[in-house]
């Protein structure tokens, strides 16, 4: 189940970020850098490869777009880390993922063109987008996966990764963005359910007032993959089936809609919770009436002088309950 969650996600996320207006708007929205101005979004290349190596092909998800600065072309290579547990082999992994870019890079240029003193390689920009539960402690810096890096200064190769942890933003930082990424990341979070219907409320009245329609599609699909895997498999079927019948309405009433299913699916199984605990009260009630009537018969064996064993076979009580009933009625 977990594999199938991760899946959906690497398809969800690939999905929303390879919409260039829509990656576009993540950069505008998290990267506070001055160069985030300059791209433009008929300037965004998306470039339909993965770049996976052998050592990782299991688990990799990426996004890639290259873009022309001022005349300069640069690459932002995204990465999916869609997974629970932090892997510090992350400057590793991205330093491979680079160089494999460049290769590719290098392999599809005429060697005159290479040989020129102004050729340069295009810069690329390595991000991190992760949504796991537990805090990210890798290190941030290539060089400190490095033995003696402190020695050699700018002598050794190095660069800074970006990270976006979904689970560490702030509600209120994602809400004042109010975008299609923010309201993602927003039900993304690892929260209780109330607050997800909440937050459903909130991004339906979001994507309803600023949402392209070709955003809002992409948006129905991505809940869609995603939400139906958030609940236990019965729940999970119903949710799903609620999101498919109401895919084709405006997304303000889609999840208006889809709040009201799942309040409805918890409140009954919330009523089923107390109707089984009711039942399993009465049943514990009846098991003790009867434990006080076999210890009632038991006593009045004794009065009558019936041996142990005969009593214990008559009522089904242990040798143990008999004895204290015999100490009671000393």
């Amino acid at each position: 189940m977990k594999d199938k969650i991760k899946h959906e996600h690497d398809i969800g996320y690939k999905e929303i970020l390879s919409h260039k207006k829509t990656f576009l708007e993540f950069l505008r929205s998290f990267v506070k850098k001055e160069w985030v101005k300059l791209i433009e979004e008929d300037n965004l290349i998306l470039i339909d490869k993965e770049f996976i190596l052998k050592d990782f092909k299991q688990e990799e998800a990426d996004v890639v777009y290259k873009v022309n600065i001022d005349g300069k072309d640069i690459i932002f290579y995204v990465l999916l880390e869609l997974q629970s547990k932090v892997d510090y082999r992350m400057p590793i992994r991205l330093l491979m993922y680079m160089t494999e870019i460049w290769r590719e890079e290098l392999n599809n240029t005429e060697d005159k063109v290479k040989k020129r003193k102004d050729y340069r390689l295009p810069a690329i920009v390595p991000i991190v987008l992760y949504n796991g539960k537990n805090k990210w402690t890798a290190v941030r810096n290539f060089k400190e996966v490095l033995n003696g890096y402190e020695l050699f200064e700018e002598n050794i190769i190095d660069f800074r990764y970006m990270l976006f942890d979904v689970n560490r933003m702030k509600e209120e930082e994602l809400l004042e963005i109010a975008n299609l990424v923010s309201s993602i990341f927003l039900l993304d979070q690892d929260v209780a359910i109330e607050e997800i219907l909440k937050r459903l409320k909130l991004i339906g009245r979001i994507l309803g007032k600023k949402g392209t329609k070709e955003q809002i599609q992409v948006f129905n699909r991505w809940i869609i993959n995603i939400f139906k895997n958030r609940f236990d498999e019965k729940i999970g079927e119903h949710i799903y089936k609620a999101l498919e019948e109401t895919n084709h309405m405006e997304v303000e009433k889609m999840i208006s809609n889809l709040g009201r299913k799942i309040e409805e699916e918890f409140k009954l199984r919330e009523e089923k919770g107390i109707q089984k605990g009711m039942q399993e009260g009465i049943q514990k009630g009846m098991k003790k009436g009867q434990i006080q009537e076999r210890r009632g018969i038991a006593k009045n064996l004794l009065l009558m002088g019936i041996d142990i064993p005969t009593i214990i076979k008559a009522t089904g009580l242990t040798n143990d309950d008999i004895k204290k009933i015999k100490s009671e009625m000393n």
